[in-house]
């Protein structure tokens, strides 16, 4: 009995660090404002952990555009792009592999929204860098999504994905960029008209399907500032237990013990699926300053967290049926075994593949890997100013007490868009302030200690 025990906990033992645990030191890192020393973190897993590459990819890319360098992070983003599209199309030897061991065994695609953002943040960094791009890549967003949604769900008989949250952010760059052009406002309507409709809740949705409509950018004399502020620790996932579907596995496993000719192993492992984990971030938004005159407040354009939870909801099913179909698969694997040697239910034999049987189960881990460093939101603040130089500050609003802020100068031309982008968590701005006409190296960031 002993020994049976120490063989049935040796894999619990023995189990390395995950990639959840591994995402937790980096985004504690992040979130106190350690950029660089999330950089180094990142850089080492991407080396050490092949099958997470992918994912720590996408946070290195987070973290550079934080550290004011936006071509490395553009960079990043397209070879996570790439990856991610490439493995979605899975072989099928590696996909037989997982029914043997776990979905960590296989190269990582990516959760639909993944795929949607890295597009829509492949466009901001685009933007803090010339924006040649960025207009292709904002079309991305909406081509992807409407391609993900009527592909529906492998196998299923309805298609859950009919009910994903659209991503409004894409159009709404799109509408931005399209805007400043005269002979392209009805494009730039039409943008924000889906913006309203996918997400109604933006608050300046209806004043730019206005202005877009009657076609007037801005004032003679003037131009536009648009300023993004990523807000909050956004979703990441975690291992969890299908608590009913591991009951009901225990029950069929003692059934099919009492009546069958053969045993299999005891279904008492748990079921291990990942749950998205929604951070409760107190801050609200980013009060936005001109040249000391507060101009605004930034508005959430897509909501990071709730999207994660809502997509994920919407396939859990799926992803607890394949836990369920693996444990099954490698429990008829051991009963053909015993019925291929003709054991009998009680010799040591019979036990010994019991016991390895149970370890076997008990290796299965959930497939935590994820994009860990993405915002809860993106918020958006459309000013317009007179063109000329203007010192912009960016102060956090939220229940923190005293918050720190970040400022920085920003050149408006006549007519034309400038873009200016921040990271906020916990009350206060995390790295540099990002401009699309300085140099993003020389920013000038103002920390102090917030009330938390």
């Amino acid at each position: 009995m002993r020994l049976f025990c120490l063989l049935v906990t040796m894999p619990l033992l023995a189990a390395c660090a995950s990639h959840a645990d591994r995402l937790r030191e980096v985004r504690a890192e992040f979130y106190s404002g350690s950029v660089e020393t999330a950089a180094i973190s990142l850089k080492k897993y991407v080396e050490e952990y092949p099958r997470e590459a992918e994912t720590f990819k996408l946070d290195q890319a987070v973290v550079e555009l934080a550290a004011g360098r936006p071509k490395d992070a553009e960079k990043l983003l397209r070879e996570a792009r790439d990856a991610l599209d490439y493995n979605s199309q899975a072989s099928a030897v590696e996909a037989a592999g997982t029914w043997l061991t776990d979905d960590t065994h296989s190269a990582y695609a990516g959760e639909d929204y993944e795929k949607i953002l890295v597009r829509a943040m492949l466009a901001l960094s685009n933007l803090m860098s010339g924006g040649e791009d960025a207009k292709a890549y904002s079309l991305q967003v909406s081509d992807l999504q409407e391609q993900i949604i009527a592909a529906g769900a492998e196998g299923a008989e309805q298609n859950p994905k009919l009910a994903y949250q659209r991503v409004a952010l894409g159009e709404y760059l799109h509408g931005a960029l399209r805007e400043a052009s005269p002979m392209d406002v009805n494009d730039a309507a039409n943008s924000y008209m889906k913006v309203c409709r996918w997400e109604p809740t933006f608050a300046y949705g209806k004043y730019d399907v206005e202005r877009a409509v009657h076609g007037h950018h801005s004032q003679h004399g003037n131009g536009v500032l648009y300023v993004f502020a990523l807000v909050g620790r956004g979703p990441y996932k975690e291992e969890a237990v299908a608590e009913a579907a591991t009951i009901a596995m225990f029950a069929t496993s003692a059934i099919v013990n009492a009546t069958a000719k053969r045993s299999i192993p005891p279904s008492i492992a748990p079921i291990k699926v990942p749950r998205v984990v929604v951070y409760h971030n107190a801050m609200n938004s980013v009060l936005v300053s001109a040249d000391g005159r507060a101009v605004g407040t930034t508005a959430t354009i897509t909501d990071v967290g709730r999207l994660a939870v809502q997509q994920y909801e919407a396939i859990y099913p799926r992803v607890v049926v394949k836990a369920v179909a693996r444990r099954v698969a490698k429990e008829g694997i051991m009963y053909g075994a015993k019925e291929g040697m003709k054991m009998s239910k009680n010799s040591w034999a019979n036990l010994a593949l019991d016991v390895g049987g149970i370890v076997w189960q008990a290796s299965e881990s959930a497939d935590t890997r994820c994009w860990g460093l993405l915002p809860d939101r993106i918020q958006v603040l459309r000013i317009e100013l007179p063109a000329g130089d203007h010192r912009i500050r960016l102060q956090p609003d939220g229940g923190y007490g005293t918050l720190a802020g970040g400022e920085s100068s920003v050149r408006i031309e006549d007519g034309r868009n400038s873009y200016m982008m921040g990271f906020f968590a916990d009350g206060h701005p995390i790295g540099q302030l990002l401009t699309s006409n300085r140099d993003n190296g020389n920013v000038a960031v103002r920390n102090a200690s917030p009330t938390r």
